[in-house]
């Protein structure tokens, strides 16, 4: 556990937290956080995680970005995808797993490359989902948790592992405080 670490896990508690009352000061500790676990998962040879803070950074700043032309109080409204919609995000997940963990496989030394994937890819997407402000991103980062808390174990980084049991609880929250908003429109 590094420094580095701590303070990239508070700052994700913060993200988490602004999230689930959804206000827009999540991407600041947002930015920050992925920019710190960038570093953090390249030490640690989890090569897509590291790409994925990257992507991150960039899906922060679009999503502070579409945040802030969607709302008059610091609160953005949110809605569900349809049936047919979870269904299409549910292939393109599995999908692009499979195929990020063969290339990590083929042409890197990553650590768990196809475990690595099946985080990165559906993080991918939760938080595409996220910054369009649709409620089904918290399933996916449910399923993320669920996956990466394992894995982040393996690797030894165990502060991170026990970030993302607290971004699962908090997760569940955000998907029953947001289904009750999209309810309530």
């Amino acid at each position: 556990m590094s420094p580095l670490e701590i303070i990239a896990t508070l700052l994700g508690l913060a993200n988490i937290l602004l999230l689930v009352r959804r206000s827009i000061w999540n991407y600041p500790a947002g930015i920050a956080m992925v920019s710190l676990y960038g570093f953090i998962f390249l030490e640690a040879k989890l090569y897509s995680d590291a790409l994925l803070q990257m992507l991150f950074l960039a899906l922060n700043i679009y999503g502070w970005v579409n945040w802030s032309r969607q709302q008059q109080d610091e609160v953005v409204p949110v809605r569900w995808l349809s049936g047919r919609g979870f269904a299409m995000t549910v292939a393109v997940a599995v999908v692009a797993s499979l195929g990020w963990g063969w290339l990590m496989h083929a042409h890197t030394d990553a650590a768990l490359p196809y475990w690595d994937a099946a985080v990165a890819m559906p993080s991918v997407l939760a938080q595409y989902l996220l910054a369009r402000r649709w409620v089904d991103n918290w399933v996916w980062w449910i399923i993320v948790d669920l996956i990466a808390v394992p894995l982040y174990w393996t690797k030894d980084l165990h502060l991170t592992a026990g970030l993302y049991v607290l971004f699962g609880i908090v997760s569940a929250t955000g998907l029953r405080a947001w289904s009750k908003a999209a309810v309530a429109r």
